[in-house]
């Protein structure tokens, strides 16, 4: 890169976000260099491994075909736990995926660099291992970035830095507010070596084919988040995640977990998990900062002379554990937004709104607004991760156990439990869990 030489769009960051902004606008034929300050796209970037090819599809064509891609799912479990249960609330086998696969799992490491190989082709340029250290405003515009001691100018920088508690590009600019502990979740994983036949056979999967299971209750040790397995080519992806302020708040109380690899060692150990992992071994350890706060910690994502995209813009939905299709999407809708900025030659703040327009005309929006309530339940209410997993354990229990009790006895020992929970606060509890996950149509 030469010092000065003028850019259509810089893009900082090259994850999901920041490769499809830059191959949306390299196809037509814009001047695009993309600055990522890992060794090589994907070195810095962690997801849990769960990819929908559809919004890949969009950005590159039938080429997704060819992508690292590792395992089509072809079946989903969610488990409630405790320590002495693992209750299988969902159990879905979708044998359409084995003609039409929609999603795969997916390591980072393999699928980052080819992505960027991607926006390369396209004509973009891609420079790992250069550190954006801020952007250079002058009279109300970001005109560029420093970047390893040197300025780079182009008509709009397109963020897509992550997101964490440290003052990142944005907030040095004064363009976005700090965040808070709550707005923002610790993810870690372990990659886990592990022979594909046993895979298979652990997994009831057929050759070739993959699962997830995800887990609540005492998989976090009854914090909000949750833990997760999937199942990659011959690995498994072995993980999980909670909002920063509840590992804070273990921490200060003295309270188990006190950290990331307390908890998910305390999930490999249940005795549920357990056989599926036995004998793999870690061969890699990774941790990253997801966004949280949902639609209202959304920042202004457009100004004279920036958009932002991605985690960047907090553009993350937990529930259906989404992040990676809302980077490719809306830096697909920025890459848009900038070709048009370049149609009109301006590139102030009310032509770039148009990327806001389209966030709020698209699905995005619209699932971030459903699900917004939903982090703020379970931080605000322990008792959905705790005590309620606790209560159906002992009432499946009694159900299925045969002890010579009669089965009118057992229904009306279970309708005792959940009357010594309390009806009325049992009652309110799960309305206002119909309520935050908006279950009711307005």
């Amino acid at each position: 890169m030469a010092e000065q030489e003028k850019f259509d769009a810089i893009i900082v960051g090259a994850g999901p976000a920041g490769i499809g902004a830059a191959i949306t606008m390299a196809k037509a034929g814009l001047n695009v260099v993309v600055m990522e300050k890992g060794q090589k796209a994907g070195s810095k970037n962690v997801m849990g491994g769960i990819l929908y090819t559809h919004y890949l599809e969009e950005i590159v064509g039938e080429d997704w075909k060819r992508a690292p891609l590792e395992r089509p799912i072809i079946e989903e479990q969610r488990w409630m736990m405790t320590p002495e249960a693992a209750i299988r609330l969902l159990g879905y086998k979708n044998l359409r995926n084995r003609e039409h696969p929609h999603s795969y799992s997916v390591l980072r490491a393999r699928f980052d660099p080819w992505f960027a190989q991607k926006a390369e082709e396209a004509g973009a340029q891609v420079f790992p291992e250069v550190l954006v250290e801020k952007l250079i405003q002058r009279d109300g515009r970001v005109v560029g970035v420093r970047a390893t001691g040197e300025d780079f100018l182009a008509d709009v920088t397109v963020i897509c830095e992550g997101v964490g508690l440290g003052a990142g590009l944005l907030e040095n600019a004064g363009l976005k507010q700090p965040l808070k502990p709550n707005k923002v979740a610790l993810a870690f994983k372990e990659i886990m070596q592990l022979d594909p036949g046993l895979i298979e056979a652990r997994f009831n999967c057929e050759p070739g084919e993959g699962a997830t299971i995800e887990c609540f209750g005492d998989a976090t040790m009854g914090m909000s988040g949750f833990m997760f397995v999937y199942t990659n080519n011959d690995t498994l992806s072995v993980g999980g995640g909670a909002l920063l302020s509840e590992f804070n708040d273990r921490v200060r109380e003295k309270r188990p977990p006190g950290s990331p690899n307390e908890m998910l060692e305390h999930f490999k150990q249940h005795p549920a998990i357990k056989p599926l992992i036995q004998g793999a071994e870690t061969v890699e350890y990774l941790a990253h900062q997801i966004p949280e706060g949902g639609y209202h910690d959304i920042p202004k994502v457009y100004g004279n002379g920036y958009l932002v995209a991605g985690d960047a813009a907090m553009l993350s939905n937990p529930v259906h554990r989404e992040g990676s299709n809302l980077a490719m999407a809306s830096g697909r809708m920025a890459g848009e937004t900038v070709i048009r900025a370049k149609e009109l030659g301006d590139f102030g703040e009310r032509t770039l709104r148009e990327y806001r327009m389209k966030l709020d005309n698209s699905w995005i929006m619209a699932d971030l607004k459903k699900y917004d309530g939903a982090v703020p339940l379970l931080e605000h209410n322990p008792r959905y991760m705790s005590r309620y997993p606790q209560l159906l354990d002992e009432a499946l229990d009694e159900f299925f156990r045969v002890d010579g009790v009669s089965k009118q006895q057992k229904q009306k020992n279970i309708v005792r439990m959940v009357r010594k929970e309390g009806l009325v606060r049992l009652g309110r509890e799960q309305w206002k869990a119909l309520r935050a996950m908006k279950f009711f149509p307005p």
